[in-house]
């Protein structure tokens, strides 16, 4: 069985291609033009154990909002492509990822149905990096988990030493390596289920 997705969007303000195997190594070829962006996406693939090309052309000159929203858009649908009808799948996962101060928890349901609740702390510094906005993270999150179609819960428990200010840097990347990890955990093959779709419904 082949798990992979492949999607092409083109718009006015971007050009995206995505190409994704959920079966993977983990290998990631990413370049968006956005560098800490590309840090990101390659946690999603390390940590995801997928392989993943992403090649985007965006509007840079206005801003990096454009870019990294198409690139959402995109993967979500790529991702959901691969899954295919979720026969087999284990469809829920978890992850708690530590990094270094920063704790994070991320929770997955493969069901269809998109609904991002995300909690991180306020006062994270503005930008990471020249592009990068940390603003971003939760519109990243929402436009992957719209086109993905799946519920994700992603939430910073710990974020810094007591009378610290955050490492933006940490939170971030630390939501987005927990995010890989209830992934991989949802696409998992179960061995017990006998190729049925994990719903009642008997559909996702």
């Amino acid at each position: 069985m082949t798990r992979t997705g492949r999607v092409e969007r083109v718009t006015k303000e971007t050009k995206v291609l995505v190409e994704i195997d959920l079966d993977g190594t983990g290998r990631g070829e990413i370049g968006t033009g956005v560098g800490f962006f590309d840090h990101m996406l390659n946690q999603i693939a390390r940590h995801g154990g997928f392989d993943l090309t992403v090649r985007t052309e965006g509007d840079l000159e206005i801003d990096a909002h454009h870019t990294m929203e198409d690139t959402a858009l995109a993967l979500g649908e790529a991702f959901a492509i691969a899954l295919g009808d979720k026969a087999g799948i284990r469809r829920y996962g978890d992850a708690v990822v530590p990094m270094d101060e920063v704790l994070v928890q991320a929770a997955v349901d493969l069901s269809g149905r998109p609904y991002v609740v995300h909690d991180e702390p306020m006062d994270l510094a503005p930008y990471i990096g020249p592009v990068y906005p940390t603003s971003m993270t939760r519109h990243i999150f929402e436009s992957f988990g719209q086109t993905a179609r799946i519920t994700l819960h992603v939430s910073v428990l710990r974020a810094a030493r007591p009378g610290t200010r955050p490492d933006a840097h940490h939170v971030v990347e630390g939501q987005f390596k927990a995010l890989a990890r209830a992934l991989r955990t949802a696409v998992e093959i179960d061995p017990r289920s006998a190729g049925a779709v994990p719903s009642t419904k008997g559909v996702l």
